[in-house]
């Protein structure tokens, strides 16, 4: 009987961790910034009918990068997982941070125990009564994950696009001003991005209980120009 070739736990890790990050670098990335009216998420996104941002419960929303059926699938697990939660105690249960601790869950076991990890990177954000009170969870595909404060990025070139993005984001911005800079950040110096190349959502602070708007067609187009 042959011996399995042996791999050492740091080497098996890392080209988990390298696959992994391949997969989600040749998607596109999304924004998501904490401003005046809202958390605004801003996705570079083709497809008109295959969505990034999604709402998972009342004011929390979901927004994923990488490979679509895999987020995707974590998407319609959030939602019954909030369902079943709110149903069960009570909506004000049902919060970002139960929600990205049950990803971190999953991404971590999947990474660690299965041949192929995920190859996503997820938000979960829910927006507060004010913007001291918003909140954004980053979770990547070991499961790690980050609590972000004013604006994060997801996806390829995260690092290039969140500098852009750092050196003119305002808590005070309105939500034009937030999709023009999301999509200027998007970009980059090399090409533009039109309405048609961005899918751009809102969780919107004075709404009451559901907070989830998208915004597209012509008032996406009004607020690019």
């Amino acid at each position: 009987m042959t011996m399995p070739f042996y791999v050492a736990p740091e080497q098996l890790m890392k080209d988990r961790a390298d696959f992994a990050r391949k997969g989600i670098a040749r998607g596109r990335a999304l924004t998501a910034l904490s401003v005046k009216d809202g958390i605004v998420i801003c996705a570079e996104n083709q497809s008109n009918t295959l969505r990034k941002v999604s709402e998972i419960y009342d004011r929390i929303a979901f927004a994923g990068v990488g490979r679509y059926n895999e987020f995707d699938q974590l998407r319609i697990a959030g939602v019954r997982h909030a369902d079943l939660k709110g149903y069960t105690y009570s909506r004000e249960d049902v919060d970002a941070r139960s929600l990205a601790n049950q990803y971190a869950q999953v991404l971590g076991q999947t990474f660690t125990h299965e041949m192929k990890p995920m190859e996503v990177e997820i938000l979960v954000a829910e927006v507060g009564s004010e913007p001291g009170g918003d909140q954004m969870f980053h979770v990547l595909y070991d499961g790690t994950v980050n609590d972000e404060s004013g604006y994060t990025v997801l996806g390829g070139e995260a690092d290039s696009i969140a500098e852009r993005l750092g050196q003119t984001y305002d808590g005070d911005w309105e939500v034009g001003d937030a999709v023009k800079a999301s999509s200027a950040a998007l970009s980059g110096q090399e090409r533009t991005l039109e309405a048609d190349d961005l899918e751009v959502a809102i969780l919107v602070r004075e709404t009451g209980r559901r907070a989830f708007q998208r915004i597209e067609g012509d008032e996406l187009a009004r607020l690019l120009d």
